[in-house]
């Protein structure tokens, strides 16, 4: 298993919805910053905020087992064109955070000692 990168490229808000369903003075989301990357495999990296984890996890442990590391693409080549990467994001529907997860050569370790 391989560590993945996680890019964080846009951070998005809907005034729209937010206007018409969102707390007062919302704003975009004041977690992460565009640019900010962070390496994952298994566990939610450090800083990262735990709700954009849980809607991005399973395309991180896909990539770090090796989805794209032969030239497959995700969802028979109708969504992404270049293999090893993913486009993604948190599932808040007012300040949406979108990311880039890219498969890497950097194995992970496991920093634990499995029960047998």
């Amino acid at each position: 298993m391989n560590k993945c990168k996680i890019t964080v490229l846009r951070k998005t808000f809907q005034e729209d919805l937010a206007k018409e369903y969102g707390a007062e003075n919302l704003g975009a989301c004041p977690m992460l910053k565009e640019g900010q990357v962070f390496y994952a495999d298994y566990f939610c990296p450090e800083g990262f905020c735990n709700e954009a984890w849980k809607a991005i996890y399973q395309y991180v442990f896909a990539l770090a087992h090796g989805t794209g590391k032969h030239g497959e693409l995700f969802y028979y080549g109708d969504w992404i064109r270049k293999p090893g990467v993913a486009i993604c994001s948190c599932n808040d529907g007012l300040r949406p955070v979108i990311f880039k997860i890219e498969a890497t050569d950097e194995e992970s370790s496991i920093d634990y000692e499995p029960v047998k």
